[in-house]
């Protein structure tokens, strides 16, 4: 995915009437993606930690802008003011929000939708070892289910207003009990 492309999502988001809380940065695609959804007079708001602020990496036009001390409390805020979570292509960050986000709904912290927009196939090795996670027994189906994947952000956008997250019951307190 190019800035461009990112910079479209944005706008589209924006157009759409869907706000944007991300981590607050004026670099790179989700920089891009702000400035696309600041274009079309959306709300953006961004969430960063004091310590990349204090490097001026901190995107000065969004609507709102959180300067919090941790990027635990980053990534807290981020989930508590979202609808909803969307992965770009991207590096460590991405994966480490991806996997706590999904982790998170897992154990039923909160009962929002994960999505992949899995532009050019960039998620496709990410997406096949979910899929061995839950055949090799690490993962229940159901949560592996939670993923929700497209390579277009429309499909992507009508899959997550329609997720509703599995009923497993207190499959956690099941694992709790079979492993006394």
């Amino acid at each position: 995915m190019h800035r461009a492309a990112a910079h479209d999502l944005g706008a589209f988001l924006a157009r759409n009437g869907i706000g944007v809380v991300y981590g607050g940065g004026n670099i790179g695609l989700m920089g891009a993606l702000a400035d696309g959804a600041l274009s079309q007079n959306g709300e953006v708001i961004g969430v960063i930690p004091k310590a990349l602020m204090e490097k001026e990496l901190g995107h000065g036009g969004v609507t709102e802008l959180h300067v919090v001390s941790s990027m635990h409390e980053r990534k807290q805020l981020m989930v508590d003011l979202s609808d909803g979570f969307i992965a770009l292509p991207g590096g460590f960050g991405t994966l480490d929000e991806l996997f706590e986000t999904l982790t998170w709904l897992q154990l039923s912290f909160h009962d929002k939708p994960v999505g992949l927009l899995n532009v050019s196939g960039f998620f496709d090795g990410l997406i096949h070892f979910i899929t061995h996670m839950s055949r090799s027994g690490f993962l229940k189906p159901e949560h592996a289910e939670c993923v929700l994947v497209e390579s277009d952000a429309a499909a992507l956008l009508t899959r997550m207003q329609a997720f509703r997250p599995p009923d497993l019951g207190k499959w956690i307190e099941k694992l709790a009990a079979e492993a006394r």
